[in-house]
């Protein structure tokens, strides 16, 4: 039987990596978790592709589309997989249908600005705290609102509580 897929998304600071790595710890029986930056960004893609990082960048829709190949065959396993990394969220539903995965969710992580500015400033990434990041956070929630896709605000619920949230989702 296919493995559910939950794809976290959402900007810098909202609190993706912290509740994947906090799922992670959980040592859940047959589930991979997996983060969209590990693949880094080869020089040979971004001559392939461009440097567009923004809102409908080139790079980060077919980076998108490989890895929902790759977690695809997983899921066929029996696996299920939280992955987690800032996409757009047409990008995930694309990458979704064009890799035949049946069982998905798509959760935008989210949290007002103050609280991402206070928790970028206490990581030491102040220089992600500026209005390129919140232009990008509001354009993922307006993305989010538009298609229909849950937001988990992660400045008004606890850890637990968010940590909670995710496992039923899986």
């Amino acid at each position: 039987m296919p493995g559910t897929l939950l794809v976290l998304t959402g900007g810098s600071g909202a609190g993706k990596t912290t509740l994947a790595a906090g799922i992670q710890q959980m040592h859940l029986q047959n589930l991979k978790v997996l983060f969209f930056d590990s693949i880094g960004i080869p020089a040979a893609e971004l001559d392939a592709f461009g440097t567009g990082h923004q809102p409908g960048g080139v790079w980060q829709r077919q980076a998108t589309m490989d890895w929902m190949d790759r977690i695809a065959g997983m899921l066929r396993a029996g696996d299920s997989v939280l992955f987690e990394g800032q996409m757009r969220i047409a990008f995930i539903q694309e990458a979704i249908a064009a890799s035949r995965i049946a069982n998905a969710r798509i959760l935008l992580i989210d949290c007002a600005d103050d609280c991402r500015i206070s928790r970028l400033t206490d990581r030491g990434q102040a220089h992600l705290a500026n209005p390129d990041m919140m232009n990008w956070s509001q354009y993922l929630r307006a993305e989010s609102r538009e298609m229909g896709c849950e937001i988990l605000d992660t400045g008004v619920l606890t850890l637990a509580e968010c940590l909670a949230r995710l496992k039923a989702c899986l």
